[in-house]
C-alpha cells in the first residue's frame, strides 16, 4: 500500500482544503506552519487561531511548528498537545522562505545542525505525542547533510522525517533529487516519507518503490487536484483510475465555496477561493479567461455567473466533440 499524505503549504491547507483531501483518501496532514513564538506571545490572535482549527471531517492531523529557539519550540509543542486537538508535534526544517530560513529558523536549522538536534530532543522531551521533523536535503548542493540531521533526529526519539528533495537554494525550481532523499531512508531505521515533484498516482507508487520510502507527501501536486489521492489508492487496488471530468471540477469548486463561505467573512472568502478556481479549472478550454474574470469578481454571485456560464460552454463543446 502506497502511503500518501499532504503536506503543509502556507495560505492553501486550511480545515476546509484538508477536508477534502481527506475525503479523497489522504492518510495523514498538518497544520499551515504556526511560528511558536508567535503562539507563546498570543495564543488567542486570530492569525494563530484559524491556522489550529481541525475539522470535523479530518483524519490523523500534525500541528506544524517553527522556531529558532529550542526552549520556546519545546514549550510551544507542550501547549499544543495540552490542547488535545492534534495527533503529532511536527517541527518544521526545510521552509525556504526568504523571512524565514536566514533567521536560522525553517530550512535555517540545517545551517545549525546542533541547534536543530537540541530543539528536537528537547521537543520529544516535552510531550508525549509523536513528534516529527520535515526537512530538505540541505541548503544547497555544497551542504547536503540531510542524512547527518536525519540521524541525529532518529537518535533524539523523532518517530518519522518527510524529505524535500530540494535544497533551500533552489526553493521550488528544478527537479527533485530523489536519489538524496533515498540515501536519506537508506541511512536510518524510522519512517522517512518523500516530497516532492508527485503530479499524479504513477509517480507517486514509482518513487515509494524505487527510493524506499514509507511513502509520499504531496504538496503543489494537490492543488486543484484533491483527487490525486483518490487516483493512488485506486491504482495500489490494480484499479485504472478514470480521468478527473469537468463536471467533478465544477461541482468540488462549489463544494469547496461553500464551505469556505461558511467559515469566512464573504469578501475574505472570494478573494482566497480565486486561487483555488484557478487550479481546479487547469487544462479546461478556455480556463485562462475565466480566471481573469473570477480574479476581478467580488461577490460569491458574480464568481457563480461566471462559472455557470463557463460550465454551460464546456459541456456544450463536449457534446459538439462526441457527434
Amino acid at each position: 500500500m502506497t502511503h500518501a499524505r499532504l503536506a503543509p503549504l502556507c495560505g492553501v491547507t486550511d480545515y476546509v482544503f484538508r477536508e477534502i483531501c481527506f475525503e479523497q483518501g489522504c492518510e495523514q496532514a498538518a497544520t499551515e506552519m504556526i511560528s511558536a513564538m508567535g503562539y507563546l506571545c498570543a495564543p488567542n490572535q486570530r492569525a494563530v487561531t484559524e491556522l489550529m482549527i481541525r475539522g470535523e471531517k479530518e483524519g490523523p492531523l500534525a500541528v506544524q511548528l517553527f522556531g529558532r529557539d529550542p526552549d520556546t519550540v519545546a514549550e510551544a509543542a507542550k501547549r499544543m498537545e495540552d490542547l488535545g486537538r492534534f495527533d503529532s508535534i511536527d517541527l518544521n526544517m526545510g521552509c525556504p522562505a526568504h523571512k524565514i530560513a536566514p533567521s536560522g529558523e525553517g530550512c535555517g536549522l540545517m545551517r545549525v545542525p546542533d541547534t536543530a538536534e537540541e530543539m528536537m530532543r528537547k521537543t520529544v522531551r516535552a510531550v508525549c505525542l509523536p513528534v516529527t521533523v520535515k526537512m530538505r536535503i540541505g541548503w544547497d548542493r555544497a551542504h547536503l547533510n540531510a542524512v547527518d540531521l536525519a540521524r541525529r533526529a532518529q537518535d533524539a526519539g523523532i518517530r518519522e522525517i518527510t524529505v524535500h528533495g530540494r535544497t533551500r537554494e533552489q526553493q521550488y525550481s528544478g527537479e527533485a533529487d530523489w536519489d538524496e532523499i533515498a540515501r536519506v531512508a537508506e541511512s536510518v531505521d524510522i519512517p522517512v516519507y518523500g516530497n516532492g515533484d508527485i503530479w499524479d498516482g504513477e509517480t507517486a507508487l514509482r518513487r515509494v518503490r524505487e527510493s524506499g520510502v514509507a511513502g509520499v507527501v504531496i504538496a503543489r501536486g494537490a492543488m486543484g487536484n484533491p483527487w490525486i489521492f483518490r487516483e493512488i489508492r485506486q491504482l495500489d487496488r490494480g484499479e485504472s483510475p478514470a480521468p478527473v471530468t469537468a463536471e467533478e471540477r465544477f461541482r468540488m469548486i462549489e463544494t469547496h465555496y461553500q464551505r469556505l463561505l461558511a467559515w469566512k467573512p464573504e469578501h475574505i472568502a472570494v478573494r482566497e477561493m480565486r486561487k483555488h478556481i484557478g487550479w481546479y479549472l487547469k487544462g479546461l478550454r478556455g480556463a485562462a479567461q475565466i480566471r481573469m474574470e473570477v480574479n476581478r469578481a467580488e461577490t460569491p454571485e458574480a464568481v457563480q455567473a461566471i462559472l455557470s456560464r463557463f460550465r454551460q460552454e464546456t459541456e456544450e463543446a463536449q457534446e459538439d466533440g462526441e457527434r
